[in-house]
């Protein structure tokens, strides 16, 4: 009888030469079966309570598979995926890349991630060669908010506080630093969540620059359509606002000391506010502008804001900047975001 497993080739051990979010990320080369083929290495994270495995782990990896198919001199400048099915951590994932178009400027790349011969992902990215664009041309840049400035980021020895470890798993490849809101009386749309973030380890020089562009890509998708939850102050988590006082002192403790990390206030604040019914994300945008300039391993500021939220759906757009201040990259997400309705109509699904 075959040995199931999440892989179509058993994983190499860990390669400690190599970050966490490297291995994580670790494609295998399936040539022998066809052109451009990958699948992944090692079993992806499937976060606890979601429908399926982490969306940044898919976002990253297919970004990685289509790296593999463009000359050395040719970077990532723009990238769009749709999310089709919730993935399974537990069946491998297949990653199908089509080369699309060469170009002397441009080359263009359609993968789509199959499990069990169906599609559960597919994006289309565009890479440009670098200096294309001439000497001369036009040059502006967003600058980092004043709060990167007013909150920056810990020592490069940060450890996440102790509690958080009771809700995370050991791998986590990445570490998040939140940053206080100053603008919780403003309405949602003024509202900004921001937070330092970087890979943890040390990115190897093998992996290069494209290693830190699937890591950025990873980490985008971090706490990213839940900005919307955040700026409406929507109740979010798997348990009911009113049984918190019948949980164990230790698992109200978590949710207490969790929400006030995060910065939003005491969980007796969220008493006859909405609460979630379902948040997922629909699509994911990535436009890098400087992508030799990414070091995911580095602190990075995130700023995320909502310009629109309804219809049982949001949008979130993200600026993620470098330590010194550079923006790297602008990324876009709408996702479901449906709240516990008061009736007893039955609910539409996806």
């Amino acid at each position: 009888m075959t040995e199931h497993r999440p892989t179509l080739v058993r994983p190499p051990p860990v390669d400690e030469s190599k970050a966490p979010i490297e291995n994580a990320l670790e494609l295998t080369d399936l040539s022998i079966i066809g052109p451009d083929i990958f699948t992944n290495t090692r079993e992806l994270w499937h976060p606890p309570g979601a429908r399926g495995i982490y969306g940044g782990a898919v976002i990253a990896q297919t970004l990685a598979a289509a790296q593999r198919t463009v000359p050395a001199d040719f970077v990532v400048h723009s990238y769009h995926c749709f999310f089709v099915l919730a993935g399974d951590s537990s069946v491998p994932i297949l990653y199908h890349v089509e080369r699309v178009r060469e170009g002397r400027s441009f080359c263009t790349r359609t993968v789509q991630a199959r499990q069990r011969g169906h599609a559960i992902f597919t994006v289309t990215c565009s890479f440009v060669r670098e200096g294309s664009g001439g000497a001369l041309h036009a040059a502006h840049a967003a600058k980092m908010p004043a709060a990167a400035i007013a909150q920056a980021p810990p020592d490069e020895g940060y450890e996440d506080p102790e509690f958080l470890s009771a809700g995370r798993r050991d791998d986590d490849p990445f570490q998040s630093f939140r940053c206080k809101p100053t603008d919780t009386q403003k309405p949602a749309e003024e509202k900004r969540v921001w937070q330092w973030v970087r890979a943890r380890g040390k990115i190897s020089e093998e992996g290069g620059h494209q290693a830190h562009l699937s890591a950025l890509a990873y980490i985008s998708d971090s706490y990213f359509i839940g900005t919307v939850s955040r700026i409406h102050k929507l109740w979010r988590y798997p348990v009911a606002l009113a049984d918190v006082k019948t949980l164990e002192p230790g698992a109200r403790e978590y949710l207490e000391r969790l929400n006030e990390w995060e910065g939003y206030g005491k969980l007796e604040e969220y008493e006859g506010r909405p609460a979630v019914g379902m948040m997922v994300s629909l699509d994911h945008s990535i436009y890098f502008h400087n992508p030799k300039r990414v070091r995911a391993d580095e602190w990075m500021f995130t700023e995320m804001e909502s310009p629109w939220a309804g219809d049982g759906r949001g949008v979130v757009m993200q600026k993620i900047y470098s330590k010194d201040g550079t923006l790297l990259a602008t990324a876009f997400q709408e996702g479901v975001v449906r709240l516990k309705q008061t009736d007893k109509e039955e609910k539409a699904k996806l």
